[in-house]
C-alpha cells in the first residue's frame, strides 16, 4: 500500500491527533528521548546489520551530491541542481528502501519509500524543514514496526543513523542554498530541525560541568560538539549565521536561561507537541506544504498496532517498547 496524503487542512489535524500514527510518532520520539538521556554520541553501543545498510543508504544519497554540483544561475537561493539530485532518489528510493529490509519484508518497500522521499525536501520550491525531518522520523519508525530494527538499535540510531542523516541534510542545504520551509525567522527554535535538540539535551542531562548557559559560549560548543547532539546543531548555527547570538536565534537565546537540561528537555518536548503537531504555522507548512504523510495509522485510535502495510507489528521491536514503556494502549 502506498501512503496517500490524509491532512490538508488544520481542521484535518483532529484527525492526526487522534490518530494512531500521532500516539505511535510521539511515542516513537519520547521512547528514543530517554534512551539518549546522559550518553555521549561518542559512547559504545552495538550496530546492527540494518543500522549498517541505513548508513549505506544515506552516504549514497551523499554521494549524489558530489556528483550534482550546484549550476550556474542568477538566484541565489535554490539551487536547481537539487532537482537533478532529488530525481535520483525518486526514481532509487524503493531499490534503496529494499536493500535495507530483509527479504521477507520487501513487500514493505513501497510504503516506506514514501517517507524517505518526503524526508528531504522539497524538489518545486528546494527547502527544507522540520516537516521533512518529521518525515525521516516516521521512515525509521516504519522500520521498527515492522521489524528491520530491534530495541537494540535505538542508540545506533540516533547516534548514527539520525546524526548521519543530518550530516546529509546540511551538505544539502550547504550545496543547494535550500530555503528554510515555514521558518519562523528569529521567533522559531531553528530554521531546519528540532528533534536534535530535544534528544540532544536529553543527552545533556545530568551533565556533571555542562549547563544550559554554556551552549551559547563558542569555546564550549568547539570542545563538546562532537559528544552531543545540541551542540552540534549550536556549531552548525554558528556557521550559517552571522551577527549576536541572542539576535538570530531569539528562542535558543532565551532557553540558555532554562536553569537544567531536563527543563529544557521537558519544555521543547512541550513545543514540539504545540507547534509542529498541533499548532497553527507548523501545522500549515508540515500538512500544506511539505505534506508529510500520515497514512501508516489508518486513523483508528482503537486499531490494534499495526505495521505500515497491515502486518502485526513484530515482537521485541522498538515500536513494541514504545506501548510497553508509555502505556499506549488503544
Amino acid at each position: 500500500m502506498v501512503p496517500k496524503k490524509e491532512i490538508s487542512m488544520v481542521p484535518d489535524m483532529g484527525k492526526w491527533k487522534r490518530s494512531q500514527a500521532y500516539a505511535d510518532y510521539m511515542g516513537f520520539i519520547l521512547t528514543l528521548n530517554e534512551g539518549v538521556k546522559g550518553k555521549k554520541l561518542t559512547c559504545e553501543y552495538p550496530i546492527s546489520e540494518t543500522v549498517e545498510k541505513l548508513l549505506s543508504l544515506l552516504g549514497t544519497l551523499d554521494r549524489w551530491i558530489d556528483e550534482t554540483p550546484p549550476v550556474d544561475q542568477p538566484s541565489r537561493f535554490g539551487n536547481k541542481a537539487y532537482r537533478t539530485w532529488y530525481a535520483k532518489l525518486d526514481q532509487e528510493a524503493e531499490n534503496l528502501v529494499s536493500a535495507v529490509l530483509p527479504s521477507d519484508l520487501s513487500a514493505a518497500a513501497p510504503e516506506i519509500a514514501v517517507y524517505l522521499k518526503e524526508a528531504v525536501g522539497n524538489s518545486t520550491r528546494i527547502d527544507y524543514g522540520t516537516g521533512h525531518e518529521a518525515a525521516f522520523a516516521a521512515f525509521l519508525c516504519c522500520l521498527c514496526k515492522v521489524g528491520a530494527l530491534r530495541v537494540e538499535d535505538q542508540l545506533a540510531l540516533i547516534f548514527k543513523v539520525f546524526d548521519r542523516y543530518l550530516q546529509v541534510m546540511r551538505k544539502l542545504q550547504k550545496t543547494y542554498r535550500m530555503e528554510p520551509a515555514g521558518s519562523q525567522g528569529v521567533w522559531g527554535l531553528d530554521d531546519f530541525q528540532f528533534l536534535p535538540f530535544i534528544w540532544g539535551s536529553s543527552q545533556l542531562i545530568d551533565h556533571p560541568t555542562l549547563e544550559p548557559r554554556h551552549f551559547v559560549e563558542e569555546k564550549v560548543v568547539n570542545e563538546y560538539h562532537q559528544d552531543y547532539m545540541f551542540l552540534e546543531c549550536i556549531k552548525f548555527i554558528n556557521e550559517m549565521k552571522t551577527g549576536p547570538f541572542a539576535e538570530h536565534s531569539n528562542q535558543l537565546w532565551n532557553i540558555s536561561a532554562v536553569p537544567s537540561w531536563s527543563k529544557v528537555n521537558q519544555g521543547l518536548i512541550r513545543m514540539y507537541k504545540a507547534e509542529f503537531a498541533i499548532d497553527g504555522a507548523d501545522v500549515k507548512e508540515v500538512c500544506g506544504r511539505n505534506g508529510f504523510q500520515i497514512s501508516f495509522s489508518h486513523f483508528s485510535p482503537l486499531a490494534v498496532l499495526q505495521s505500515p502495510f497491515g502486518l502485526p507489528t513484530a515482537p521485541g521491536t522498538l515500536a513494541t517498547c514504545v506501548i510497553q514503556h508509555h502505556g499506549l494502549i488503544y
